[in-house]
């Protein structure tokens, strides 16, 4: 499978003078868009960025970013950065928010005792049975759409975040389904 790579990210942490052990150079924490791959990416010198900011990280022309770094791991995050994490996380879910229904759409079996909706905290065989069956009927077109259709359903958008999250926190977590493979070391 080839290695998946964000082209847009989000800036956690700016630290101008880098970390206190190492390089001075300008340094932002980023968690990208699409594959929530958590970076270090060096900023162009002169060039000053907030919490928040999208970055460009892809193959072109970069204008605010000198190049990137490292991957991280949560661990590796500052704390204002791991603070900021789960803030950020549900931005983008919310901005993305027909991307996370698809997988309630499009979502598949691991295995024959498995589906990927039963790796969702909260959601069991029963919620997935009944998922199931009123995707049958018509696509889910939101979040309210799905806990309108299933009943007594866990929050979809808190429960794909906490996914996302542990899926950047435990690195050898067996079944990934939104995040990239953890860094290579």
């Amino acid at each position: 499978m080839p290695f998946l790579k964000d082209e847009n990210v989000i800036v956690l942490d700016f630290l101008p003078s880098g970390h206190a052990t190492g390089k001075r150079e300008p340094i932002a924490q980023v968690i990208g868009k699409k594959y929530f791959s958590l970076l270090e990416v060096v900023i162009r010198k002169g060039i000053t960025v907030k919490n928040g900011d999208v970055l460009y990280v892809g193959k072109d022309k970069r204008e605010k970013v000198d190049h990137i770094k490292r991957r991280i791991s949560v661990k590796d995050l500052t704390s204002f950065a791991r603070s900021e994490l789960e803030f950020v996380i549900e931005k983008i879910v919310t901005e993305d928010e027909q991307r996370f229904v698809d997988f309630f759409n499009k979502s598949v079996p691991i295995s024959t005792r498995m589906h990927q909706i039963e790796l969702l905290p909260g959601f069991g065989k029963k919620h997935m049975f009944d998922i199931l069956e009123e995707r049958k009927k018509s696509p889910f077109k939101n979040f309210e759409d799905i806990r309108n259709r299933v009943k007594l359903l866990p929050d979809p958008k808190k429960s794909i975040i906490k996914r996302i999250l542990e899926e950047l926190e435990d690195e050898n977590i067996k079944h990934r389904i939104f995040v990239a493979g953890p860094s290579r070391r």
